[in-house]
């Protein structure tokens, strides 16, 4: 199926790695052209090298907290001094600590909240006027199934990836009239690097509850519908639909990727 992203000028926040990197590695393979932000860049240098050799027609690595206050000048900046333009914005940032919710401080609800929901507003309020002034945009916001189903072991995570989704069916709602297309997806627990790093979500889960990181992992793909946990390039392929020109009637939607995880209709 052609995407239609031959040259479609993109920014990919959290591209380091995880959902991020691999939405990166397969955009670049539809012939787009990226700029890569994330925080590590050793490993931001590796997913351009990966997206080089899947056939990115331009490619720039941005070293940047994404909840840093002047993000979205740097990020979008960066993108339209390369590209002369935007096209394409997929907020795919984040990190979901496991803490106790008597254990979050002010600063880690702080943090969570510039992290999901003001980042991201920044980076859309700088990136879709742009896209509406060309009559063509798409942006994709990674929230979670946490963001559906809130969780008391990662609640602050839970509470602004909620706002997340809030924010994009808004965002939508204000420019789908101008040809800026904006929509979420929730995954739920992946095979990826958020689980499988070292000190990510499998670690932190064996620190809560006891047992090995295998048995937490096998634990979690025996209640997945298929019986396996999804991966980092299967939620990164509905994001590259999400990003096309095949997604033209697809607006302010929250699509779960989860693997069937959480049961619900909506």
């Amino acid at each position: 199926m052609e995407l239609g992203l031959q040259g479609r000028a993109c920014v990919v926040t959290g591209a380091s790695g995880g959902i991020g990197g691999a939405t990166a590695r397969l955009l670049a393979a539809e012939g787009a052209s990226l700029v890569r932000a994330g925080r590590r860049r050793d490993a931001l240098a590796a997913v351009a090298q990966g997206c080089r050799d899947a056939g990115a027609s331009g490619t720039e690595v941005v070293v940047v907290d994404v909840a840093a206050a002047d993000a979205a000048d740097v990020l979008i900046g960066a993108c339209v001094r390369a590209f002369d333009r935007i096209d394409v914005l997929v907020n795919a940032a984040g990190k979901a600590p496991m803490r106790e919710w008597h254990e979050l401080s002010d600063a880690e609800w702080q943090a969570q909240w510039e992290l999901n929901v003001i980042g991201p507003m920044r980076l859309m309020r700088a990136a879709a006027p742009l896209m509406a002034e060309r009559g063509w945009g798409r942006i994709v916001n990674v929230s979670s199934t946490g963001g559906k189903r809130p969780s008391a072991i990662n609640m602050a995570y839970s509470v602004t990836k909620a706002g997340m989704l809030s924010l994009s069916r808004s965002f939508a709602e204000a420019f789908a009239a101008r040809g800026v297309l904006i929509n979420a997806i929730t995954p739920g627990p992946i095979a990826g690097d958020a689980w499988l790093a070292e000190g990510g979500l499998a670690d932190q889960r064996v620190a809560v509850s006891g047992g090995t990181r295998d048995e937490v992992l096998a634990a979690l793909g025996k209640r997945m519908p298929r019986g396996a946990l999804g991966t980092d390039a299967e939620v990164a392929a509905v994001i590259a639909f999400l990003c096309s020109e095949r997604a033209a009637n697809v607006i302010g939607a929250a699509w779960s990727v989860d693997g069937g995880s959480f049961a619900s209709i909506i």
